[in-house]
C-alpha cells in the first residue's frame, strides 16, 4: 500500500502543519513516510504547498505525480492541482475560499467551509484540521483516533492549548465529508 498526498494554500493557513502531522501519524503508525515542503519568498501570504507519501514498503521517491488524494485550500491550489489527482482520487476544496466546482467528474470532490466550520469553534486557524478530518473520512488513511494521538504527541508547546479544539476540528470535518457522503 502507498498513498500519496498533496495539501496546498497559502503560507500561514497550515497546510505544512496538516502534512507533518500525516508523517508523523505515520510514523507513529510504523510505515514509511516522506514528506516533502515547498513555500514561495514570502512564506506568509506566498504559496505553500507540501507532499505525503505513507507507505508500508520503503518509498523510492518523494516526488509525486499522481497524487490519491488533495487538500486544496485556495484557488490558486485548485488550479495547480486538481488535474493531477489520479482518477478515482480524493479532492477536499475549502469551499470557504473556492468559490467555484473543481470542473473534473472523475474525483470524489468533498466542498467543506473549512473556515467557517473554524470560526465556530473560535479559531479561524483550524481551517487545516477541519480539510485534514474530511480528507482522512473519505481516504480513510488514518483514522482520527491515529491522527489525534499523533497531534498530542507533536503539537508544539506554544499551540499546546489549542489540542482540544484542534481534535475538534479534524471531527467536524470528518462529520461535514461524511454528512456530504451519498449512500451506494
Amino acid at each position: 500500500m502507498q498513498t500519496e498526498i498533496i495539501l496546498s494554500g497559502f503560507g500561514g493557513q497550515g497546510a505544512l502543519f496538516a502534512g507533518q502531522l500525516l508523517a508523523h501519524t505515520a510514523l507513529q503508525e510504523g510505515l514509511h513516510v516522506t514528506w516533502y515542503p515547498s513555500y514561495g519568498p514570502e512564506i506568509r501570504g506566498g504559496t505553500a504547498h507540501c507532499t505525503v507519501i505513507v507507505s508500508d514498503d520503503e518509498i523510492g521517491s518523494p516526488l509525486v505525480r499522481n497524487p490519491a488524494a488533495a487538500i486544496v485550500m485556495n484557488i490558486p491550489s485548485l488550479e495547480k492541482y486538481e488535474s493531477i489527482v489520479a482518477t478515482g482520487g480524493v479532492l477536499v476544496v475549502n469551499s470557504s475560499l473556492v468559490d467555484r466546482q473543481p470542473t473534473r467528474t472523475d474525483l470524489r470532490v468533498v466542498m467543506v467551509p473549512a473556515n467557517e466550520i473554524a470560526e465556530e469553534l473560535g479559531e479561524g486557524r483550524l481551517a487545516n484540521l477541519v480539510l485534514l478530518g474530511a480528507l482522512m473520512q473519505r481516504l480513510g488513511t488514518f483514522t482520527l483516533d491515529q491522527i489525534g494521538k499523533a497531534l498530542k504527541r507533536n503539537i508544539p508547546e506554544r499551540h499546546r492549548d489549542l489540542l482540544k479544539a484542534n481534535l475538534v476540528a479534524l471531527q467536524r470535518g470528518a462529520q461535514h465529508a461524511a454528512a456530504e457522503t451519498v449512500p451506494a
